[in-house]
């Protein structure tokens, strides 16, 4: 079988130039000194990529929270016992630390046998103990907020690691013990995770709880730029039609290592028998030699000779799967590349998996949960000697106009898109956005390329130790109030995230042909942003939206540029330049000029690349044939923007307008006359 190489959607070069992985004289990496610096808050939010070292992190503030702050007690608080191996004693002094990070074996519930029942009461029995830490799960903390009360936990440090985990949905209990505790203001609250997503669709925290928590963000690409080996992450989608297992040795390299996620057995992609998958993939790889009796691993010999080591954790039966996990975690083997080439998993092997090794994470079936992509491409972006390229690889079924399941299959393949536009804001610098006015100057540390800061044009800045894009705009509407200035500078991500699962947004951005951008860009992003914030004001919001918009919007302008400019260095600087390039090449960047970009114009490029021209077809038909041309919200918002219209020119705009924005904005308040009319006839 010929291998085909997926169209990556994304693919990043990164400086290797190894300060995540420096150590300072207390022995913290980059992050760690960054968290370790806001240690005096009372409620620290740590968002940081995996493979960063939060778990360590979090040992160095806790230990200053108990040493020097006067809190009684440290609770770790972990999603699953495995994870809870992460904050196991730590000789931190070796490492230039005035102290170590010690758990008395008693109070690592993670690793106690017995029933919850049991480790509720060993958690009320360290309560009253002078014990300083203790590790559990999220499910033990739970019913032991419900057992003894909020004002048992007072004075204490209540660590959540994987934070993405809680939800202000009042069904999560979880969430609602955090918002019980903050409310009583007696605890110090320390939350960690590693995914951009926090908790999907639902927000993690209510938004005047949110508000209390200082960030610490690590970034993609700072924790990426400053590794040793690891120098390009690719992350694309491949189509297969059929089952994949007849087409995935077209993107399974036997010479990579390789995580295989095989698709949930309720979810199309199934065959419904996992079992035989598995064994249709080993089969597909080489010749089944027998089982290792001391691992457990699958042998196959492949065809050019080579014996490939499998892992297998699709199989039910406890003795085996246990002795392939225990097999997999066993420390003797943390660093030798050679004891596993391929591990084969459903449900395990994401949050908190670590093999540093894994060069390739390729996933059958769309994941519904934007955190779990997350998670799963984190295995493979660990750092390890030798491993100088990593990529995500998703194995979508192409949509089939015969099938039943049509519509089904054409919003995963939206959703895969979706996944892979977040991804690209995740591993790009960060943005930060000034307006351009004549005041405006040039800011230390930022390198505004050969001919330097140029007063009299808008300019792009970039910062090479931190990851930071500096960018001027004209226009731009600056945040008024902290918490607006909070969202622009920290969760720009957030709403970029609810734009693009924005059904309506992305199938209008990437088949309407007669689509006018900036009904996206303004209209359906200035709603997703009053959904989403309504406590903030109507210049706030604008703000917010303003600085999402132009966070997309330039992220694929410079890909776009990077991709097709053939004269453009590619390297660890394309993204740079690319935005760089598109600042020059504009005759000048305002947000108006930003407001014209359709955000899924280069997503749809890529998927022309990927998708068979007749399934393409197919897709466009099927979403053009239940096209709703204009809802009464959508109106009511072209009607507003058209008063801000006559405000500026001085007329209303007009249906016969040659440009086409204008053209829209009339034709919402066209169509509230009509709606008005008609009522009034009724």
């Amino acid at each position: 079988m010929t291998r085909e190489k997926p169209v990556p959607s994304v693919s990043v070069t990164y400086a290797k130039n190894g300060n995540s992985t420096y150590s300072n004289e207390l022995g913290m990496r980059a992050m760690q000194e960054r968290a370790y610096e806001k240690r005096g808050e009372q409620y620290l939010l740590i968002k940081s990529p995996p493979a960063s070292g939060k778990s360590r992190a979090l040992m160095f503030v806790a230990l200053d929270k108990l040493e020097n702050q006067g809190l009684k007690q440290a609770i770790v608080v972990v999603p699953e016992k495995t994870i809870g191996s992460s904050f196991a004693d730590e000789p931190l002094s070796q490492f230039g630390f005035w102290a170590d990070w010690s758990v008395e074996p008693k109070w690592n519930l993670c690793n106690a046998p017995g029933t919850d029942g049991g480790k509720i009461e060993a958690l009320g029995k360290f309560l009253k103990s002078d014990d300083q830490i203790l590790v559990c799960t999220h499910a033990t903390f739970r019913f032991a907020v419900e057992k003894f009360g909020i004002p048992a936990f007072d004075n204490r440090l209540i660590a959540v690691d994987e934070f993405h985990h809680v939800s202000a949905n009042p069904d999560n209990k979880l969430g609602q013990h955090l918002g019980n505790l903050i409310a009583r203001d007696k605890v110090h609250v320390v939350a960690m995770t590693g995914s951009y997503f926090r908790g999907d669709a639902e927000a993690v925290l209510a938004p005047h709880d949110e508000s209390k928590f200082d960030t610490v963000t690590y970034t993609y690409y700072e924790q990426l730029n400053g590794y040793t080996y690891l120098k390009t992450l690719d992350i694309g989608y491949f189509f297969y039609s059929g089952s994949y297992a007849d087409d995935i040795l077209k993107v399974l390299d036997p010479a990579d290592k390789t995580i295989v996620h095989i698709p949930s057995v309720n979810s199309r992609e199934s065959t419904k028998d996992k079992h035989k998958e598995v064994e249709h993939i080993i089969d597909a790889l080489g010749e089944w030699q027998g089982t290792d009796q001391n691992t457990g691993f699958q042998l196959v010999k492949c065809p050019d000779g080579r014996v490939l080591k499998i892992a297998d954790l699709v199989d039910d039966e406890p003795a085996k799967r246990d002795r392939v996990s225990a097999a997999l975690k066993d420390p003797a083997q943390k660093n030798n590349r050679d004891h596993v080439d391929i591990i084969i998993a459903l449900g395990m092997a994401k949050e908190g998996f670590d093999w540093i090794w894994c060069e390739h994470a390729l996933t059958v079936g769309y994941r519904a949960s934007l955190t779990e992509i997350v998670q799963i491409i984190g295995r493979a972006t660990r750092d390890a000697e030798g491993k100088t390229r990593a990529r995500f690889t998703n194995l979508i079924a192409e949509p089939d106009a015969t099938e039943e399941a049509v519509t089904e299959a054409v919003n995963d393949t939206l959703k895969a898109i979706a996944a892979s536009l977040l991804m690209e804001q995740v591993l790009a610098p960060r943005f930060e956005f000034t307006p351009k006015n004549p005041t405006s100057g040039p800011t230390e540390g930022f390198d505004y390329g050969d001919a330097g800061y140029d007063p009299e044009k808008c300019n792009v800045g970039f910062d090479h130790e931190s990851g930071r894009f500096q960018i001027e705009i004209k226009g731009l509407v600056e945040p008024k109030s902290k918490e607006a200035e909070r969202i622009c500078m920290e969760d720009l991500n957030e709403v970029i995230t609810a734009f693009v699962q924005d059904k309506t947004s992305i199938e209008r951005g990437l088949f309407d042909e007669e689509l006018v951008p900036e009904e996206l860009t303004q209209v359906r992003m200035g709603k997703i942003v009053k959904d989403k914030f309504p406590e903030l004001d109507n210049e706030d919001q604008e703000a917010v939206r303003q600085h999402a918009i132009a966070a997309l919007n330039l992220t694929q302008k410079a890909k776009e540029i990077a991709v097709g400019d053939e004269n453009l260095e590619k390297g660890n600087t394309a993204l740079i330049d690319g935005v760089r390039k598109y600042a020059m090449d504009v005759r000048e960047l305002d947000i108006d000029l930003i407001d014209r970009v359709n955000p899924f114009g280069e997503a749809y490029a890529i998927l022309a690349k990927t998708m068979s021209e007749e399934r393409l077809k197919q897709v466009a038909a099927i979403i053009s044939g239940k096209r709703v041309n204009l809802t009464p919200e959508e109106a009511r918002d072209l009607a507003k923007r058209a008063l801000k219209f006559k405000q500026e020119r001085g007329r209303l705009p007009s249906i016969t307008s040659p440009d086409a924005w204008e053209k829209r904005m009339a034709e919402g308040v066209a169509f509230l006359a009509r709606m008005k009319a008609e009522a009034s006839d009724g």
